[in-house]
């Protein structure tokens, strides 16, 4: 059972770019309440697959990672694989959807 690692903007190029695992980031934020409904989303995804890695980005405290990504909208769920953006999706949605929209399901 995986936690959900915290991913900064010291600790980005290594644990996202460099992964040798594909990498699920959710870029948030504190006063975002799509954020924080989906939260417990994130953390069931990271407890139930092994096959990826799963973080959190707070685009408040990583603004130039966000805005490299063209992020203006969030919660912003990106699936990276081999230092690449494959995927993501926008905005709340059910575990289901978040998986289905990154190709994990």
């Amino acid at each position: 059972m995986a936690d959900v690692i915290d991913i900064t903007a010291d600790t980005f190029q290594g644990l996202v770019l460099e992964s040798e695992k594909p990498v699920l980031v959710d870029f948030w934020a504190p006063w975002c309440g799509p954020c924080r409904m989906i939260a417990p989303v994130i953390e069931e995804i990271a407890g139930a697959r092994e096959d990826i890695v799963v973080g959190k980005l707070n685009v408040d405290e990583a603004p130039a990672i966000a805005q490299a990504y063209g992020i203006q909208g969030i919660p912003f769920i990106g699936l990276f694989q081999d230092g690449q953006l494959v995927r993501n999706a926008v905005g709340a949605m059910p575990r289901a959807g978040i998986e289905q929209a990154l190709g994990l399901s």
